[in-house]
């Protein structure tokens, strides 16, 4: 692994005004240095690390009291809710009655009350209906697919290390694509695509490390990047992305303006479409923090920052996207290495 070249930013200034930007065709081309085998290998161990058979299903936000969270994961109809303390409860979609999508009833004080007929369920086992172990971790809920996973199942899912959430803002991105989850973490284990494909949001990316390049970051990809504010304003940052499981690749904010922030993105599987293509829920969890003074100003303007933060990561996920969506085509006609 490279040592770091300069610091990341200063600690009083967190933007810099690039005085002589290079045009997007004269910045030096990455393709030799984002080599297939070695984004392939770190695919590969991150699919042979265990994930407990947990899948992300959605923001924590989305599954308010007295309401329900419906989703197919790997095949599978889920169904969501919060009981009278407001746990999450889980548990197979279709009613153990008729069949009812449970995802269309309601919730009366913590319980699902099927409104086919009224069958009222608490989260715990009935005529056959089993629950599913479900987590919610402040940010994001999860759910416990054995039968899917095939693992040796977990207590709890490996949540990434985050800033408190007292002292952060957090934003949850949701989306779905003709791809399989190998193929988003594969997007997000590229770091060098960045500047290309992203110009609109980074600058002056380098990758520092790699993958067993030795020293303490031997697990992960080091990069120095600017995030493009406005114009010639940006903000350089060290980061670094790792998977700790399977479905989900995070970077974290190592040296610079928001040390400490993660973005978080968490590939689930949902069960092919009408012609038979696989689909993959994306979601992408952004918890950001600052030692500033002024970000108490952003914590209190949480909830107006969170619209423009899951636009913002829209917009790279339109093009992301795209590229996972590429990368099954190919794999899928016989063109792709992967």
């Amino acid at each position: 692994m490279s040592s770091p070249r300069r610091r990341a930013r200063s600690p009083r200034v967190p933007v810099r005004l690039r005085r002589d930007p290079v045009p997007w065709d004269r910045q030096p081309p990455t393709w030799r240095e984002a080599k297939p085998g070695l984004i392939a290998e770190a695919l590969h161990r991150a699919s042979a690390r265990p994930s407990g058979n947990w899948y992300v299903i959605g923001a924590s936000r989305r599954l308010p009291p007295g309401q329900t969270l419906g989703r197919t994961v790997a095949g599978a109809e889920v169904v969501a809710w919060r009981d009278a303390d407001g746990l999450v409860r889980a548990g197979p979609g279709a009613c153990p009655h008729l069949g009812a999508p449970l995802r269309e009833s309601r919730v009366r004080c913590g319980t699902l009350v099927c409104h086919w007929h009224g069958l009222a369920l608490d989260g715990g086992p009935f005529a056959g209906w089993e629950p599913f172990p479900a987590f919610d971790d402040g940010v994001l809920l999860w759910v416990r697919l054995d039968r899917a996973g095939g693992e040796t199942p977990s207590e709890r899912p490996f949540v990434p290390p985050r800033p408190g959430l007292r002292d952060a803002v957090d934003a949850v991105y949701e989306s779905v694509g003709r791809c399989e989850p190998e193929d988003v973490v594969a997007n997000r284990l590229d770091p060098w695509h960045g500047a290309w494909f992203h110009p609109y949001s980074f600058v002056d990316l380098t990758v520092t490390g790699t993958p067993g390049g030795g020293g303490a970051d031997d697990d992960g990809f080091a990069v120095e990047v600017s995030f493009r504010v406005a114009g010639r304003v940006v903000v350089p940052v060290r980061a670094r992305f790792t998977a700790p499981e399977p479905r989900t690749v995070v970077m974290h904010i190592v040296e610079g303006e928001g040390e400490g922030s993660v973005v978080e993105t968490h590939a689930t599987p949902l069960g092919p479409d009408g012609l038979g293509r696989p689909r993959t829920a994306v979601t992408e969890a952004l918890v950001a923090a600052s030692d500033r003074r002024g970000f108490a100003v952003a914590r209190a303007a949480a909830p107006l920052l969170r619209p423009l933060m899951r636009a913002s990561a829209g917009r790279l996920w339109r093009d992301d996207m795209a590229y996972a969506e590429r990368r099954w085509e190919l794999r899928d006609g016989g063109r792709f290495p992967g």
